[in-house]
C-alpha cells in the first residue's frame, strides 16, 4: 500500500497544482536550470572537430545525469515519506504544462481579438518557432491550435507517460531530452552536427507518447473522423511524431493544418494535415482546450487505475 501512495499521491497533487497554478513567471523553474546547463556545455563543446560525437556525449551525460541524481535523491527520500510526497508532488507540478499551454494559447487569441493583428503576431512568437511577422488572422489561429495539439504530447502526455514508467527521475530525464531538442536540435550551420543526437533522442522518446496522445484526443472527443485523420495524415508531418496529435485535432475540428511556413529565416514546405478548409473561430480554441484537459485527465486516471490494479494484483 505504501508503494501506491509513493506513486499516486505525487501524481494527483502535482496534476492538481498544475491545473490550478500553471507556470507562474515568478516561480523558479528547473527547466531554466536545464537551459543554463545546456548553454554552458554548448558554448564549450560546439566548436572544432568531432561535433557530432561531442553533442551525443553532452546529451547522454545530461539526460543520464539527470536520471541518476534524481533516482538517488528519491531513493533516499523514501525513508521520509511526507518529505518524499511534498518534493515529488512539486516535481510533477514542474514537469507538467497543461494549464500554461492553454493560458499562453488563449493570450494569443485575446491579443488578436482586442489589440489587433500585430499584437497577435507578437504574442504568438512567444510560443512558436516559426516567423510570425507575415501571418494573417487565420494563420495565427491555426498556429495556436497546432501548438496546442503538439505540446499536449510534449508537455503533458509524454511527461505523464514517463512518470508512469519510472517516476520523477524518468519524467525529468525526458524533460532534459526535450529541452535539449528545443535548444540545440536545429538544422542550421551552428547546430546541425552538435544537435543531431538530441534530435534523434527526442524523436525516439516521443514515438509512443505522440501516438498515445492522438488516441486520447480521439477518445475524449468521441471522434471517428479524428481517428481516420490519424491514420491518413499522422505520418505526413516532417516530424515522425508531431503529425499524430495534429492530425487527430484536424479530424476532430474538421479543419486543416500544416502548409508552408518560415522557420528561423528558412521557408519550410510542410504538407497539409487534413483536407477541410475552414475558418478557425473561438469555439475551436475552446473545444481544443477541452480536448487537451480531458486527455490529460484520462491519462492521469489511467495511470492511477493501472497502478492500483498492478500493485494490488
Amino acid at each position: 500500500m505504501d508503494k501506491i501512495y509513493f506513486i499516486i499521491v505525487p501524481l494527483l497533487v502535482g496534476f492538481l497544482l498544475d491545473s490550478l497554478l500553471g507556470d507562474p513567471r515568478w516561480l523558479p523553474h528547473p527547466i531554466r536550470l536545464f537551459g543554463w546547463l545546456i548553454s554552458w556545455f554548448e558554448k564549450r563543446f560546439n566548436r572544432g572537430d568531432y561535433r557530432r560525437l561531442k553533442g551525443a556525449l553532452t546529451s547522454g551525460f545530461l539526460v543520464g545525469g539527470t536520471w541518476l541524481i534524481l533516482f538517488a535523491l528519491f531513493r533516499w527520500l523514501e525513508a521520509f515519506p511526507v518529505v518524499y510526497w511534498v518534493v515529488a508532488s512539486v516535481a510533477v507540478f514542474f514537469g507538467l504544462a497543461n494549464r500554461s499551454l492553454i493560458v499562453e494559447s488563449w493570450l494569443v487569441i485575446r491579443a488578436l481579438k482586442t489589440e489587433g493583428l500585430e499584437a497577435g503576431r507578437k504574442q504568438l512568437s512567444f510560443i512558436v518557432g516559426r516567423d510570425t511577422s507575415q501571418l494573417n488572422e487565420q494563420q495565427i489561429r491555426t498556429a495556436v491550435l497546432e501548438t496546442m495539439a503538439e505540446n499536449l504530447s510534449d508537455g503533458v502526455i509524454a511527461p505523464l507517460f514517463f512518470y508512469a514508467l519510472g517516476g520523477v527521475p524518468a519524467l525529468f530525464a525526458f524533460k532534459m531530452a526535450s529541452t535539449l531538442d528545443s535548444m540545440i536540435a536545429y538544422k542550421d550551420e551552428r547546430y546541425k552536427a552538435y544537435g543531431w543526437f538530441a534530435a534523434r533522442l527526442d524523436d525516439l522518446l516521443n514515438l509512443v507518447p505522440a501516438r498515445l496522445t492522438a488516441l486520447l484526443m480521439v477518445l475524449v472527443s468521441f471522434s471517428p473522423g479524428g481517428l481516420i485523420h490519424v491514420f491518413r495524415y499522422g505520418h505526413q508531418h516532417a516530424s515522425p511524431n508531431a503529425g499524430y496529435p495534429e492530425a487527430a485535432l484536424a479530424g476532430i475540428l474538421k479543419c486543416r493544418f500544416g502548409g508552408p511556413n518560415i522557420y528561423h529565416g528558412r521557408l519550410v514546405d510542410k504538407p497539409y494535415i487534413g483536407h477541410h478548409e475552414k475558418t478557425i473561430a473561438d469555439r475551436d480554441f475552446w473545444l481544443t482546450a477541452f480536448v487537451n484537459t480531458a486527455s490529460a485527465l484520462l491519462m492521469t486516471g489511467g495511470i492511477v487505475l493501472f497502478v492500483l490494479l498492478w500493485l494490488n494484483a
